[in-house]
């Protein structure tokens, strides 16, 4: 038995995979991605869109709130938040954008963040600047990847910044940022803090009280295996304490109370809208319950092991290169090949069964442009990878590298 599955016996993984159909005729190693969901998260959502078929949408939602409402505490269990300080939303961008909004931006303050951060976020920012004059300040890089945290702090403490934004795994790099060490600088100073969860939640533990977020934005498709168009926001007492809320707040964040006056709602349902895919919410609650029963922490570490041993193959191939660079590196694996359009393995390798993604220079343009790329093959196992998924993508890359 080799390092990357120690953590589970043969037989759990056999009953894993087992509970995942798609996994009987492909090899999923697009988890970063969306991952493919588990047998009871598609029995949530097809249950609940067979109940609104028979009863109507709003009576279905009525029916299950007992279940709706259990969908909320496996959530927040998920994170380490009590069940009414997260809100559902989309997706995480959905979320991501309600904290951004909800932050009294005027002209001349400044967001500080990092050059890891997500393509997506790192657009907001500078929609934020462009229309209302907010100044965008990256931290750089340490030596040894990721965000350099002394660099960070010096900028907390001399810039007072109105929000610090931070992803914790980037789409790109392979690496874990020390969101923790970044928390305890913003607590101290009394900033905002804004943490894009998207790639760690169901990948490895997270505690948002730990963290010492005022934000956290997730999806249910990634690691957490839920499933697409739904995602959710974490929201901090001190968030609420303050009175912040969305710019543009419906009847579900708010209570119209008087011709000229709304008051918000008392909790995370401010960050949420009226209308839902119930169905969907149902389908993240059972993602988070399925990974919380697993054990987070094992999750964790077979996915890094799985990686791990994935860099080590890709390593002595030739003409590949391995993109990841980080003091600790999480379960996505991004690699460029001599000669080779990324886009173009993933369409030959999905020809042969094997599932994985890729980006071009747009979706990094800080990391690749420093790297000198235009582009990566991202591989991404989960748990319930094996050692022969891996023989299974070297094979099919050495194949079509050097025929």
């Amino acid at each position: 038995m080799t390092k990357s599955t120690e953590v589970f016996t043969e037989e759990e993984v056999r009953g894993y995979r087992e509970e995942t159909p798609g996994l009987a005729h492909r090899v999923h190693l697009n988890n970063a991605g969306a991952s493919l969901m588990p047998t009871p998260v598609v029995d949530a959502i097809v249950g609940h869109i067979e109940l609104e078929a028979e009863i109507g949408g709003y009576e279905a939602a009525d029916v299950e709130t007992d279940a709706i409402g259990r969908a909320y505490e496996d959530t927040a269990t998920l994170i380490g938040a009590p069940p009414d300080r997260v809100a559902m939303t989309e997706h995480a961008t959905a979320s991501f954008a309600a904290a951004l909004s909800s932050i009294p931006f005027q002209s001349g303050d400044v967001l500080a963040t990092t050059c890891q951060d997500y393509v997506s976020n790192q657009i907001q920012y500078l929609a934020l600047s462009e229309r209302f004059g907010v100044e965008i300040v990256r931290a750089p890089d340490a030596p040894e990847g990721g965000v350099d945290l002394q660099a960070m702090e010096e900028i907390i403490h001399r810039r007072r910044p109105r929000l610090v934004s931070v992803t914790q795994i980037p789409t790109n790099s392979g690496l874990v940022q020390d969101v923790d060490a970044v928390g305890a600088m913003c607590r101290a100073r009394d900033v905002l803090y804004l943490v894009d969860g998207c790639q760690s939640v169901g990948q490895m533990p997270v505690d948002v009280e730990a963290m010492g977020c005022d934000f956290f934005s997730a999806t249910s498709r990634k690691y957490m295996r839920g499933p697409r168009g739904a995602g959710f926001l974490y929201v901090s007492d001190r968030v609420l304490d303050a009175g912040l809320e969305p710019l543009f707040p419906d009847m579900r964040a708010a209570d119209w109370i008087d011709d000229d006056l709304y008051q918000p709602a008392p909790d995370a349902r401010r960050f949420e809208t009226w209308e839902y895919a119930w169905a969907l919410v149902l389908g993240t609650g059972a993602a988070a319950r399925y990974s919380n029963a697993i054990g987070i922490e094992r999750i964790r570490d077979r996915a890094r092991a799985l990686s791990g041993n994935l860099r080590t193959r890709l390593s002595a191939i030739d003409g590949a290169k391995v993109l990841d660079h980080g003091a600790e590196l999480g379960a996505t694996v991004t690699a460029s090949f001599d000669d080779q359009v990324p886009a173009d393995l993933v369409r030959e390798l999905r020809r042969r069964g094997i599932n994985t993604s890729s980006q071009t220079r747009i979706d990094a343009v800080i990391d690749y442009d420093r790297k000198g790329v235009d582009g990566a093959l991202r591989m991404s196992p989960h748990y319930f990878n094996t050692e022969d998924d891996l023989d299974a993508l070297e094979g099919a890359l050495r194949e079509i590298l050097h025929g």
